[in-house]
C-alpha cells in the first residue's frame, strides 16, 4: 500500500474535508485517520472497503495508483463507481494533451487505461481547450481523404455513447480495429450498434457492437503535417511543430 497514505490525503483535500469531519464519516477517531495519512498504520480490509464506498473509487485504484497526480475530474463515472481516467495540467493548471506516437499506436491497446503508460506518452498544451479531456492521436490510411495519413487529430473524451452527434468525426478504439477515424452515426436505437463511415467512399460503411468500444474522442483539431508523408515523420519533428505552436500562442496571450 506504498500510496495509499498520500491518496487518503489527496482525497480528503479534494473533497474540502478536515480531518475531523472525514473521521467521523468514517466512523473513526480523528488519530487513527491521520496514522493513516501519515503511514504510520494500514487500515483493516473492512475500512479499506468503506473508504472506496464512500469516494466511490475502487480498492485498487486508491491502494496501487499515485493520485496526489491527479485532480478531481480525472475520474470518470461508470456505474456506482468512478475510475481513473488521468488528466495532467501543467503549471498554468491547464490540460496537457497527451500524443500517441505513430509507431507505438498498436501499443495503445494495451495501455490506454494505465495511469503509468498515459504519463509516459510526450504532452503539450493548447490553452483554446479547456474544457473537457483531450488526446492526439496518428491517422493511417486514406480512408478519410483528404486528410492524410500522418496527420494528426486531437480528440475530446466522450464518456457517453448517447452524446455521439450523427455524421460527426471520431477517434474510435476498439480491440477489432485498434484506433480509427470515421465519421459515426448513432444507430443504437434502431439496431444497437454505431455506423462506421469513411469520407473515402472505397471504403464501405460498417457496424460495430456498442460494447466493442474502448474509448471514443470526438473531434477537436486536425494537425496537418504538409507535404511530409507518415515514414518521414517522427515524433520529434512533430513535438517541434506543437511547441512552435504553443510559444506562437503565448505570445499572442502576452500581446
Amino acid at each position: 500500500m506504498v500510496y495509499f497514505a498520500k491518496n487518503i490525503r489527496h482525497l480528503r483535500r479534494l473533497r474540502g474535508m478536515s480531518q475531523e469531519l472525514l473521521a467521523a464519516e468514517l466512523d473513526i477517531t480523528r488519530a487513527r485517520l491521520g496514522a493513516y495519512e501519515e503511514s504510520r498504520s494500514e487500515p483493516p480490509l473492512h475500512l479499506l472497503i468503506k473508504i472506496s464506498e464512500f469516494f466511490k473509487l475502487p480498492v485498487d485504484i486508491i491502494v496501487k495508483n499515485d493520485l496526489t497526480k491527479s485532480g478531481d475530474n480525472s475520474f470518470i463515472q461508470i456505474g456506482r463507481q468512478r475510475v481513473l481516467f488521468p488528466i495532467v495540467v501543467n503549471r498554468r493548471s491547464e490540460n496537457l494533451i497527451e500524443i500517441i506516437p505513430m509507431a507505438a499506436s498498436a501499443g495503445y491497446l494495451n495501455g490506454y487505461d494505465d495511469p503509468t503508460y498515459i504519463e509516459s506518452l510526450q504532452q503539450f498544451s493548447l490553452p483554446m481547450f479547456k474544457h473537457g479531456k483531450h488526446r492526439a492521436f496518428p491517422i493511417k490510411g486514406d480512408s478519410m481523404l483528404p486528410i492524410k495519413s500522418g496527420s494528426i487529430v486531437i480528440g475530446r473524451y466522450i464518456e457517453e455513447l448517447e452524446e455521439i452527434k450523427n455524421g460527426k468525426t471520431y477517434i474510435v478504439v476498439t480491440d477489432r480495429d485498434g484506433i480509427v477515424y470515421k465519421r459515426v452515426y448513432n444507430t443504437l436505437k434502431e439496431d444497437g450498434t454505431l455506423l462506421m463511415v469513411s469520407d473515402n467512399k472505397m471504403y464501405p460503411p460498417y457496424q460495430i457492437a456498442p460494447q466493442e468500444v474502448l474509448e471514443i474522442w470526438e473531434f477537436s483539431a486536425l494537425i496537418d503535417l504538409e507535404e511530409r508523408n507518415e515514414k518521414e515523420i517522427t515524433l520529434e519533428q512533430l513535438m517541434t511543430k506543437l511547441q512552435s505552436m504553443e510559444s506562437q500562442i503565448s505570445d499572442l496571450r502576452g500581446n
